[in-house]
């Protein structure tokens, strides 16, 4: 928290202003008619029979009220906007992430008492609501250049069978693998598409196939970019859509020179890094139907890496419009990665 002393992360009054500055950097718009720099902000007054609400704007054209957060995650939230823009800096400025609770201790803190204020679960969802903020907008312009294309797995393994113990340096019995079980069982696989010193994509998917992939590759891909996958991928393109070069992991082949190219996942996989301690060291364990929620948190900040935490943090706050996730919004199916 040292340093964290800018007066948006601890007033309310600055919080709304820096939100209004960020978001409407020409001026007021209206949520309601969409009109630019046409709204005069209400003075609130003790004397009056209908007091109003710091921060409400009415707008000329259509003599509407509204407010900064109208129409963003802050919207109907009674936690204090000082409280959500402390937790978007420090989800942006973490490069492996920060649990919910961590987060919770973060921004209530103790009381007299020593007793922690707030709550997990209003923490836990501050983070969900961040994340489906930082959610990639359609993209302008298709990947280019060098993309390298793979995917891993996140979770544990799957115990089935008989248990097996290995007692192990301590001479105590540890739980080992259990027979017939895969490297892969209940883990969830996720696919990343990335370009070379660029953006990075990623999905969870039930199944990795190359009649799966083929679609978000036509979608993502530029049909002049240098596709770079391992051989261990479902990708094929016989019609020869892409130029399509592989390394051949189990020949313990990662890197390999040809024609000026440079033919190598190693990009792709040093992202994989970052994901995998994130969610294993600091998550420890996400749900299935939350996991895609994850990935846009991690590729938010991988895609921004080259910018520093104040500027990433503004970036996220101009993200928050138009995008509004409630608690009982289904995300997905209820399974669980662990």
């Amino acid at each position: 928290m040292a340093g964290i002393i800018a007066p948006q992360y601890q007033d309310e009054d600055a919080a709304r202003k820096h939100i209004e500055k960020t978001r409407w950097p020409e001026g007021p718009i209206c949520p309601h008619c969409g009109a630019v720099n046409e709204a005069y902000k209400l003075t609130p007054r003790a004397d009056s029979r209908e007091p109003v609400r710091n921060g409400v704007w009415k707008c000329k054209a259509c003599d509407k009220q509204f407010t900064a957060t109208v129409g963003t995650i802050f919207e109907d939230s009674h936690i204090p906007l000082h409280k959500w823009l402390l937790a978007i800096h420090l989800m942006c400025s973490s490069k492996k992430g920060i649990s919910a609770h961590q987060l919770w201790r973060n921004l209530w803190g103790v009381d007299e008492n020593g007793k922690q204020l707030g709550s997990y679960r209003t923490a836990w969802f501050m983070a969900h609501r961040v994340r489906w903020a930082l959610g990639q907008e359609p993209m302008a312009s298709k990947l280019k250049g060098i993309v390298e294309i793979d995917e891993t797995y996140i979770g544990g393994k799957k115990r089935t069978g008989s248990l097996k113990y290995d007692w192990g340096v301590s001479g105590r019995p540890k739980p080992g693998p259990r027979k017939g079980s895969s490297p892969i069982d209940n883990k969830a696989p996720v696919v990343s598409v990335l370009q070379r010193d660029g953006s990075v994509y990623s999905k969870h998917m039930e199944r990795v196939t190359g009649e799966n992939l083929k679609p978000i590759v036509h979608e993502l891909v530029d049909a002049e970019a240098q596709v770079m996958t391992d051989s261990g991928t479902p990708l094929r393109f016989p019609n020869k859509e892409f130029s399509h070069h592989t390394v051949n992991h189990k020949a313990k082949e990662y890197v390999r020179h040809e024609n000026g190219l440079t033919i190598t996942t190693n990009t792709v996989e040093g992202y994989f890094g970052i994901l995998k301690r994130g969610i294993n060291g600091i998550y420890h364990h996400v749900e299935r139907r939350y996991l895609d929620q994850y990935l846009r948190e991690f590729d938010f900040r991988y895609n921004v890496r080259e910018m520093n935490d104040t500027a990433r943090a503004l970036l996220a706050v101009r993200k928050t419009g138009g995008k509004r996730l409630m608690l009982k919004d289904p995300v997905g199916g209820p399974k669980e990665v662990k």
